[in-house]
């Protein structure tokens, strides 16, 4: 006989189990894939002939079917040179630049519409993003072969007194700003796309920013040449004439540089029998 109850009971939480409402936590945990640009001081006419690879990690909470907060990790590699430009005193000014780039990143995300996976009537929306993060990078160059790192360079006179104000850390914060759409593809697999330019507190992305301090700063032996003379001011190279004289103009101290992703997401939500709170807070079901 309690064999036979036991039996009934186990059946009777089974169907009840079965019949329950499914719901999906309100957290999202997924990955992304696609592409980066830098803009700044080498890359003024906002170009798009150094797109690189980029990925990444993220976590998306639900506050309600209409607002987010997501917290990601990603990685990228950006650069430039002045041989993309068709700007005359870019091309004769000849600087060039490449860096890894590595940024934590938290985001708002504000939808138009109302969004929840599984519900047929909210699978689609547009939304805007806003956040703030901070990224690592360290630019260099490429001489004769050989990979410098221009920020121990100090190519605008960095380690020169009276010059000092113009050293650069290797983190900097950046601003998120895009937006993007979302789709849910079957119940708790979620896809979207989006598109943020990332605006940086640094000029110095591309180890460019102010003025020439002239040659006569970066002294060199005809028989062991000094990579900070030379990468200085790569005019040479180009003109025969080295056109980098003190206090000319080398970069654009009136911008800040930037880089921007466009990112393609994949994420999930796990199965749950409780009612998130959003939904317990007014936020009916359809």
């Amino acid at each position: 006989m309690r064999k036979l109850s036991f039996i009934i009971l186990l059946l009777t939480t089974l169907v009840l189990r079965a019949g329950a409402q499914t719901f999906y936590t309100s957290t999202e945990y997924g990955f992304s894939a696609g592409a980066s640009q830098y803009f700044g001081d080498i890359n003024d006419n906002y170009g798009f002939k150094f797109v690189r690879p980029a990925g990444g990690l993220f976590v998306r909470k639900l506050i309600n079917p209409f607002i987010a907060i997501r917290g990601s990790v990603a990685y990228t590699h950006v650069g430039y040179a002045d041989k993309y430009s068709s700007n005359y005193f870019n091309k004769t000014r000849n600087l060039s630049f490449e860096s890894d780039i590595i940024e934590v990143v938290a985001q708002s995300e504000f939808n138009f519409f109302r969004f929840s996976t599984g519900e047929l009537n909210s699978r689609f929306t547009p939304y805007l993003t806003a956040g703030i993060g901070a990224f690592y990078y360290n630019p260099y160059t490429d001489y004769l072969g050989r990979r410098y790192n221009l920020r121990s360079m100090g190519t605008e006179g960095q380690y020169l007194e009276g010059y000092e104000g113009r050293q650069y850390g290797r983190v900097s914060v950046c601003f998120p700003v895009g937006a993007g759409i979302k789709y849910w593809v079957v119940p708790g697999v979620n896809f979207g796309f989006e598109i943020a330019n990332r605006l940086t507190l640094t000029d110095y992305m591309d180890d460019v920013s102010t003025t020439y301090v002239g040659a006569s700063n970066f002294p060199t032996d005809p028989q062991i040449v000094n990579p900070a003379f030379v990468l200085q001011d790569r005019s040479p190279e180009i003109t025969g004439i080295p056109l980098g004289r003190a206090g000319k103009q080398r970069g654009n101290t009136n911008t800040k540089d930037q880089y921007m992703m466009f990112m393609f997401n994949i994420s999930i939500q796990l199965k749950t029998y409780k009612c998130p709170a959003f939904l317990k807070e007014g936020y009916y079901m359809y």
